[in-house]
């Protein structure tokens, strides 16, 4: 058994030593050699690092990705090969992939191809090879940095130069590429109890998926579309999604939010709670290297239950530019407080008092930076989460956001009081 082990490693190793050399180079110097496992050439993007140890076809497809090198933390990668019905968009949108070993020769009856065959069937360029624990240091010490892969230039000092001479991801609109070109529609999995327009601003089918499932009907447009159009159509709901790249760089769907809030249930995932915060007059800033993974975890301040979310966003909302702290409704407290883990020592979901829509809650906050994850609108229909509920990949402890839009559209006024993981043990 070893032997044969042994033996079919040194088959690998050969093989990789067969492949094009690669070379991926950061904007602080720093440089990694190794081979290609993609398509030839070069590219271009942000990295960041996705610490999920599964799931990587979901990754790949995520639109969320467009403009971003994406270096996968696990060590071995395309083992199950790729099977695009597990895709989340029909192309795929990021710059380039990096990975420690990939998987040449993959087991999975439902696989079509091998990883690599896809990426150079989609021309993404990627390498194998490469430390990722020492690249997922440098980027957790130094941020998400400009950066490039290629097979071409092989000089360190010529690409590093060349990356520090590129575009940073907020120098583009990512959502204008990865948007639906014209609106089409949708239908519910069984009867429609709802009409819901959302926002494609580079939404998963997963996500799409949620919302046909719970009965919605959903007019899917692009994300310049006027809130003038939106609102002719009288729909239920409105939906914001996810998407890539800096929310500074879709002011129109930021308007089109701001004329739609108040005037129909509304529910903003990922991006789409950036743009909402954006449409209440709050602050965005740039995470040091974001929440890229399928094991984040989040704290629900109504429930004290804690949600391993997936994830997959640079920014954040910054709860304090939302208006002054009502203290009567905060605990007694008046003071913001920077690191957002400490309402939940102290038992409280705070409420500001917001300039434009009354007052607004926090209601989700992640347990490892202390960041928002989740708020509420108070005196209008209105709520969002900064994480991918759908679980395209990751778990799915925090599904109940789709049923609690639901139950905003119907009316019900205790819409987030959904307690997922009792739901799910009484189902055991």
């Amino acid at each position: 058994m070893n032997l044969l082990v042994s033996e079919g490693a040194s088959r690998e190793e050969r093989s990789r030593k067969e492949r094009p050399p690669a070379l991926l180079a950061l904007e602080d110097g720093t440089t990694f050699a190794g081979w290609s496992a993609g398509a030839s050439g070069e590219t271009f993007g942000e990295v960041v690092f996705n610490t999920s140890m599964t799931g990587y076809q979901e990754i790949l497809s995520d639109p969320s990705y467009a403009g971003q090198i994406v270096t996968l933390t696990y060590p071995q990668v395309g083992n199950y090969g790729v099977c695009e019905a597990d895709f989340q968009a029909p192309r795929l949108h990021l710059r380039g992939l990096v990975v420690r070993d990939m998987c040449h020769t993959p087991s999975n009856w439902r696989a079509t191809a091998s990883l690599p065959e896809l990426l150079r069937s989609r021309e993404v360029v990627a390498i194998e090879g490469v430390d990722t624990r020492a690249l997922t240091l440098r980027i957790r010490e130094g941020g998400a940095m400009r950066a490039a892969i290629s097979t071409l230039d092989l000089d360190p000092q010529s690409l590093v130069v060349r990356v520090r001479q590129s575009p940073s991801i907020s120098d583009h609109n990512h959502v204008a590429y990865v948007s639906c070109g014209i609106a089409r529609t949708e239908h519910a999995q069984g009867s429609a109890k709802h009409l819901v327009v959302a926002y494609d601003c580079g939404m998963k089918k997963g996500i799409l998926d949620g919302l046909k499932a719970r009965g919605c009907d959903v007019r899917v447009v692009p994300w310049n579309t006027p809130a003038r159009e939106v609102l002719a159509a009288d729909p239920d709901g409105v939906f914001f999604s996810n998407g890539p790249g800096d929310p500074g760089q879709v002011w129109a769907t930021v308007e089109a939010a701001r004329e739609i809030l108040g005037k129909k249930p509304t529910f903003g995932i990922c991006l789409g709670s950036q743009i909402i915060t954006l449409a209440a007059g709050g602050r965005i800033e740039k995470l040091l290297f974001g929440h890229h993974g399928g094991n984040e975890p989040v704290v629900n301040l109504l429930t004290r239950r804690v949600e391993i979310t997936a994830q997959n966003h640079n920014f954040g909302t910054m709860f304090e530019s939302l208006g002054p702290i009502v203290s009567e409704q905060s605990g007694g407290y008046s003071a913001h407080e920077r690191d957002l883990r400490t309402w939940f020592r102290r038992g409280a979901a705070p409420v500001v008092q917001n300039p434009q829509w009354g007052r607004i809650q926090l209601t989700h906050v992640n347990l490892n930076d202390g960041t928002v994850e989740g708020m509420r609108f108070l005196d209008i229909p209105a709520f969002s989460c900064q994480y991918h509920p759908e679980a395209k990949p990751g778990p799915s402890d925090a599904a109940y956001f789709f049923d609690s839009f639901m139950r905003l559209m119907e009316g019900d006024e205790d819409y987030l009081a959904i307690d997922q993981p009792a739901r799910r043990v009484a189902h055991v």
